[in-house]
């Protein structure tokens, strides 16, 4: 689909939860947009993380759509920190089907000193440690694994630093995240549901016939990709985040002259995926013993840390195990 087409067209309203992907034929280039808006806000909004634990795992829902979105085969992408700072570890998973979900876990009492000082930055929030981004194919297929450091650096460089580090074609890529306000959401107990989280990004990649693409010759001599990351380094966090800027319109900004194509966007949503029925057949894979260990009070309780939900069992059901 033609960007310019669609813009002249019209937009009537401007959608959330999708990635946008295009190719900017001139520039050698291709990528994606991603949009969020309920399914982030879902994610965050469900644990009551304080403001600096939601900006951290936003930005990581928004890297791993990016990156996950890019493999083109059946599959799930696992997005995961592990660090020493006051948010230790960062969970994203999403599915080639664009279900995604996430959780952070955080020491609550380092976070506030953190804050208090002034200086609670994305790299002193997270520390050093590591990135480690999975792609599970399934049981029948082997798995692939790639880590980073996480060493004086945010998310986005980490991201950066892994397809520099892997032999893997050129790329920027960059997340953002933002609190709306929308007064059409008015409503709730000090108006909080005036407030909702967004998310977006970009990713652009550079492409060569070597690697069997459909790149034009100018391609070739490395202007064309030079020029295209120039323009995507101009994007503001405030543009990836807007509600009101189309992803269409937004890589019609950037990429215009670039005889840019928009492609079918796909849907994103959150979806946990747990039950009472597959916690319980957790519970079920261990021995007896192990299970009547993980009473307290005469009950099981489960929280699944992906959506807060709480599963309550007897454990009687599992006696016989």
């Amino acid at each position: 689909m033609s960007v310019a087409k669609s813009l002249k067209q019209g937009t009537q309203s401007v959608p959330d939860d999708l990635i946008l992907p295009f190719q900017a034929d001139l520039a050698g280039a291709r990528g994606s947009v991603v949009r969020l808006g309920p399914a982030v806000d879902e994610i965050l909004r469900g644990h009551a993380y304080p403001e600096p634990v939601c900006k951290l795992l936003g930005e990581a829902v928004a890297l791993t759509a990016l990156l996950g979105a890019s493999i083109k085969f059946e599959g799930k992408f696992i997005f995961q920190t592990s660090t020493d700072g006051p948010v230790n570890m960062l969970v994203v998973n999403y599915r080639s089907s664009g279900e995604l979900r996430g959780y952070a876990g955080f020491d609550a009492d380092r976070l506030a000193a953190l804050e208090e000082s002034g200086e609670g930055t994305s790299v002193k929030l997270l520390g050093d440690g590591h990135l480690a981004m999975t792609v599970d194919r399934g049981p029948d297929m082997e798995s692939y694994q790639g880590v980073v450091a996480l060493e004086n650096s945010d998310l986005n460089a980490a991201a950066d630093a892994y397809f520099r580090q892997s032999e893997q074609l050129p790329t920027f890529i960059r997340a953002a995240v933002a609190r709306h306000y929308s007064a059409a959401n008015a409503g709730g107990e000090g108006n909080q549901n005036q407030w909702s989280w967004r998310a977006g990004g970009l990713m652009l990649q550079h492409l060569t016939r070597e690697g069997g693409h459909d790149a034009p010759a100018t391609a070739h001599d490395g202007d064309g990709w030079r020029r295209a990351s120039i323009l995507a380094a101009t994007v503001e966090d405030a543009e990836l985040v807007d509600p009101l800027l189309a992803p269409e319109r937004l890589i019609y900004r950037l990429f215009h002259e670039e005889n840019v194509r928009a492609f079918k966007p796909k849907p994103l949503t959150f979806i946990c995926g747990c039950s009472p029925d597959r916690v319980k057949a957790m519970l079920g894979s261990f021995e007896a013993q192990e299970v009547a260990d993980m009473a307290r009070g005469g009950r099981i309780r489960v929280t699944c840390e992906f959506c807060n939900t709480r599963y309550d069992f007897d454990p009687e059901e599992f006696a016989c195990h």
